[in-house]
């Protein structure tokens, strides 16, 4: 299956033209900063939908809990994304729970200002409409590496997405940290098969732990590739 980066240049176009950060932090009443350490709730499923979060820095796990008590780990976003926006769409209620993997420095907005705020800047509302097409492309990509592709390869495909393959031109990144269990949720396998893959892949040069998971850019032979 062909590899596509998370963000498309359509996309990256846009936010260049348009300082988003800047201007999220000048909209006024309704919004305020929010520091959440690593590994605490930001909110929980169930809980009332009515304010968007903009991840300024850090990194957050998005994640869904059945009705039988299993949970499943949907996303992982980074600096630059938005969580949260279903209330913008009339949801009431919270789908899932949002939690800090590291650090993180985010915007809360509440939701009607954030609608005037899309009225009201045409640039903004480009920005964020260039970033739900492509998360939307994000997430059917994720649908067909999940119906088609081996556990190996979605876990492979699932760090290149995490070390932000291809973005900026940096050609090797460090992975957030990120629990082999909360691999295995996303990539739809057993803790133990991920930590063969990853033994496999370090053995062959596709990553390295230097002060935390780094991946280089010849891991995408195993998305491209089957391995002999």
């Amino acid at each position: 299956m062909k590899y596509h980066s998370v963000n498309p240049t359509t996309a990256r176009q846009k936010r260049h033209s348009f300082d988003s950060d800047r201007f999220l932090s000048t909209i006024g009443e309704g919004r305020r900063s929010l520091h959440v350490s690593a590994k605490k709730l930001i909110f929980a499923q169930g809980d009332a939908a009515d304010e968007v979060f903009y991840i300024q820095k850090g990194t957050v796990k998005l994640t869904v809990l059945s009705s039988t008590g299993k949970q499943a780990t949907i996303g992982i976003l980074g600096t630059g994304n938005f969580f949260g926006e279903g209330c913008l769409a009339g949801q009431l209620l919270r789908k899932g729970s949002a939690s800090a993997l590291t650090n993180c420095d985010l915007l809360r907005i509440e939701k009607e200002v954030m609608r005037q705020a899309l009225h009201r800047e045409p640039k903004l509302a480009d920005m964020f409409v260039a970033y739900l097409l492509a998360r939307n492309i994000r997430y059917e990509e994720d649908l067909v590496n999940q119906l088609f592709n081996s556990s190996e390869k979605r876990l492979a495909r699932i760090l290149l997405l995490l070390a932000h393959f291809g973005k900026e031109g940096v050609p090797d990144s460090v992975v957030p940290a990120i629990s082999q269990a909360t691999l295995a949720e996303m990539v739809g396998t057993t803790r133990p098969r991920v930590n063969f893959f990853l033994n496999r892949f370090r053995k062959l040069g596709f990553i390295h732990y230097n002060g935390g998971l780094q991946v280089h850019s010849s891991l995408l032979s195993v998305v491209l590739h089957d391995l002999a």
